[in-house]
Parts: structure tokens; C-alpha cells; sequence
């Protein structure tokens, strides 16, 4: 399904499964083609290149690289919930809107350039905005359910209190309740620390899980992850950070769950240990997946987009709570 196909010299509209298109034109002229839809939950854009000299690696949906690109081509197939997409309710319309820029090298001919795109819907006649349940939320993924939460010190219940004291212990544990499915393994894929419930370019964020399932935070302190009771769950002891003192923090998760015996380096859960280095939670072993950590993780494998799209990665939000000074 292709909505819209045109040279960026004129304003462009266009419908696309219910959805509004707008692609407005940059103030200089660009030698390219555009193709945009709109999809109920997903962005695919195809941007096809005629200068010679330009490098389509350079082009970047918000925060997100493309998805493949060649010499002439970039393309991108990205969840309305990734790449920092800004979402804006206004009346009866639910507005998904980013930027296609272009990042030019020091010594590229071609100049950097920024096109706006956005995805207008009818807003849902039982759309509301999330409540945000600081200690314990439930999501669910077609037949999964995914379960995270703030927990007490021994993991035996949610947290009694929202309030942290810099440097202790925040116990989190994750979960994914699977009715049909083969066991799964859970993992944290990623996770980053905010001052606000949805993630924007302009926020001002804190990373704790990056680079495929690499906890940072376990570089210098004592935050790690705790054996595993069971695949599904994945239990992580943080220890609390100096990020946004006295405010209202969320820790914004990528939850994955994924076969058991299929293990690589970007899907994994290693943590630093004193002493010892990177080490793989689920299998000592096989800690050299984790080795990547300290460079860019990337699979061996081939698996396409769609194929983690239906039922396997889910987004999930905990907070607020509170890091306080021990001193204040």
C-alpha cells in the first residue's frame, strides 16, 4: 500500500487507511521521492534518493535508523510507539507527528535537511489517556500479558512506598503470562530513566538498560539481576541513581519475550559483576554474548521487522516514584 508518492517542491495530502497524511515541503529543494502509510499502529516510509553523493545511512525518523537502506533507498517500518513520535489529542483526532532528517558528515556535498511527517487519526470513541499506577502495570500483547512492577525488598510483594533514598535498592520484576505459547524467556531489552510518562526528543533521560539487554548501571554500582525463579520473569535490584532528585521519575521499559534456546547477542540479559566482567544471566557459559557491551550488539541472524512486530516486544512504563536526598 503506497499513500503517497511525490516530489517535496508542493504541500502534499493524502488519505491512508483513515489516516491523514501531511508531509510538508522543505524550504530548499530536495531531490527525492517519498512514500508514507500510515498504518493502525505503524509507520513504513520509503525515501528514495537521486543525488549521487548522498548517503541514505545518514537518515534518521526521530530517534530511529532505518530499517534497511542501499545506495539510492532508505526504509523505515517503525511502531507509532518508538522513534520518540510526539502524540497530540486535539478534538476528535489522535496526531502522531516526527521528523525525517538527514544528517550530513563534516565533509558531505549535501546538505542536512528536516521533513515533517505526521499520522492524523480518528481519535477512538473509548480512547483515554494512560493512568499511570506507580507501582504495578498490566499490558497485553494478543494472547500474552505483560505484568511489571516496583517491588518490596524480597521481591514477595509490590512496594510499600514510591519514595527511594539515594543509593538503596529498587527491586523491579517483570513478567509475561503466556496462555498458548511455548515457554518464553523474558528479557529486558531496554530501559531508560525520564521526568515524564511518554518519551519526547526534548526529555531528559537517564539509560539503564541499553545495547540489547546490557545493564549499565551495573558498571558502577550495585545494581544486577537477580537469579531467575522462572523464564517468564525477570527480577532487577537498581540502585537508585542521581537523576532528577526530588521529582517524579518513570523508568520507561522494552520488554521481550523470546524463545529460550535462542540466545544471541541482541537477545540476552548480562550484567557487570565485579572482578569477573560482563557476565550472561541465564548462562555463565555463553557470557561471551555479552562481550558487545562494550562496543555495538548486533545478531548474526537475519529476522525481519515483522517478524518480532506480532506478539513479542511490548512497551511498559513504571512510576512515578521519587529519588530523595538521605541528607534533605
Amino acid at each position: 500500500m503506497h499513500c503517497v508518492s511525490s516530489k517535496h517542491s508542493v504541500m502534499m495530502v493524502s488519505f491512508c487507511q483513515g489516516a491523514l497524511l501531511l508531509s510538508l515541503a522543505a524550504a530548499m529543494a530536495v531531490y527525492a521521492d517519498m512514500k508514507v502509510d500510515c498504518g493502525p499502529d505503524f509507520v513504513t516510509l520509503m525515501w528514495t534518493e537521486s543525488r549521487p553523493q548522498a548517503d541514505t545511512s545518514l537518515l534518521r525518523l526521530g530517534s530511529c535508523f532505518p530499517t534497511s537502506f542501499s545506495a539510492g533507498e532508505a526504509y523505515f517500518y517503525v511502531d507509532l510507539t518508538d522513534c520518540n513520535f510526539r502524540r497530540l489529542v486535539t478534538g476528535d483526532a489522535l496526531v502522531y507527528s516526527n521528523d525525517l532528517t538527514y544528517v550530513a558528515s563534516a565533509d558531505s556535498y549535501n546538505l542536512a535537511f528536516t521533513h515533517p511527517v505526521v499520522c492524523a487519526y480518528e481519535r477512538p470513541k473509548d480512547w483515554y489517556a494512560a493512568i499511570y499506577d506507580p507501582v504495578f502495570k498490566t499490558y497485553s500483547l494478543g494472547d500474552l500479558q505483560f505484568n511489571i512492577g516496583l517491588m518490596n525488598d524480597d521481591f514477595s510483594g509490590p512496594a510499600e512506598s514510591t519514595r527511594f533514598p539515594l543509593g538503596s535498592i529498587i527491586p523491579i520484576m517483570a513478567s509475561v503470562v503466556q496462555e498458548t505459547h511455548q515457554p518464553l524467556l523474558l528479557l529486558l531489552e531496554e530501559c531508560v530513566a525520564a521526568t515524564t510518562p511518554e518519551l519526547y526528543p526534548e526529555s531528559t533521560m537517564y539509560p539503564i538498560i541499553s545495547n540489547k539487554g546490557c545493564l549499565l548501571e551495573s558498571v558502577s554500582s550495585r545494581s544486577k539481576f537477580e537469579p531467575r525463579q522462572k523464564s517468564s520473569e525477570i527480577r532487577l535490584s537498581l540502585q537508585t541513581f542521581t537523576f532528577a532528585m526530588g521529582e517524579e521519575v518513570f523508568i520507561h521499559c522494552k520488554l521481550l519475550a523470546w524463545d529460550p534456546n535462542g540466545l544471541d547477542s541482541t537477545k540476552k540479559a548480562c550484567h557487570f559483576v565485579e572482578g569477573h566482567g560482563w557476565e550472561l544471566l541465564d548462562n555463565l557459559a555463553q557470557s561471551n554474548l555479552c562481550d558487545c557491551c562494550e562496543s555495538i550488539c548486533k545478531s548474526r541472524r537475519q529476522r525481519s521487522v515483522a517478524s518480532e512486530k506480532h506478539g513479542m516486544v511490548q512497551k511498559a512504563v513504571i512510576g512515578p516514584f521519587t529519588i530523595t536526598d538521605v541528607n534533605s
